[in-house]
């Protein structure tokens, strides 16, 4: 490929990043918000919670996607730009499975744990920010960096909005070039690269934290 071509690539590379550490800032506090309000004592709240995550987590990304972009300006007159709305989509339909990754954590925590906090006199505010959380955050690391691959190669639905991001670089230089083979597989390469950076990442990250625990 010529220089130029390498340049839409890696510039397609820079806005998927941009994409993903967007989104996976918005998943992981919706899903956190999500997660802790599933566990909450009053029935409304867990139930506007578990309705928010079985929505999300029924409907396609995809359509989301289409659903933000395109239906959002005729519903409510404003348009978002497709990095935005890229974000918008992917980080609350992902960030309603992070949020039972969060649930599923805190309901793993001793219960002995909980009354230990209750014995003490915390809130349950405190029993949450001091005993629970700290001891369910390095469990949910491992799940959580398979979200964060499966939100990485979500990010090549925003293509569809005509968003630079590294699918739809990758296309425009296959079609240039017309060689299909080679241009797709420096594509999967990329992927695999960054894909294999954050899990070298997240299982550092998950280390220090059970460092920490114990």
């Amino acid at each position: 490929m010529t220089s130029g071509l390498w340049d839409l690539v890696l510039k397609g590379v820079w806005t998927t990043l941009q994409l993903l550490v967007l989104s996976s800032l918005l998943a992981a506090a919706v899903s956190f918000a999500a997660g802790i309000a599933r566990t909450h004592r009053l029935w409304i709240v867990r139930f506007l919670a578990g309705f928010y995550t079985e929505v999300f987590r029924g409907t396609s990304a995809l359509v989301m996607i289409f659903w933000v972009f395109f239906v959002l300006p005729l519903a409510f007159g404003w348009q978002l730009v497709p990095m935005w709305a890229g974000t918008l989509a992917l980080g609350l339909t992902y960030g309603a499975y992070g949020s039972e990754i969060v649930r599923g954590a805190l309901g793993s925590v001793d219960p002995a744990q909980r009354e230990v906090g209750i014995a003490l006199g915390f809130t349950p505010a405190q029993r949450m920010r001091k005993i629970l959380l700290p001891q369910a955050v390095p469990e949910m690391i491992p799940p959580f960096g398979n979200l964060l691959i499966e939100l990485l190669k979500g990010t090549a639905l925003v293509s569809v909005m005509g968003m630079g991001d590294l699918a739809f670089s990758g296309n425009l230089v296959r079609l240039a070039l017309q060689e299909s083979a080679e241009i797709y597989t420096y594509v999967l390469i990329l992927y695999f690269v960054i894909a294999f950076l954050l899990t070298r990442g997240m299982r550092g990250l998950e280390r220090r934290l059970k460092a920490g625990v114990r």
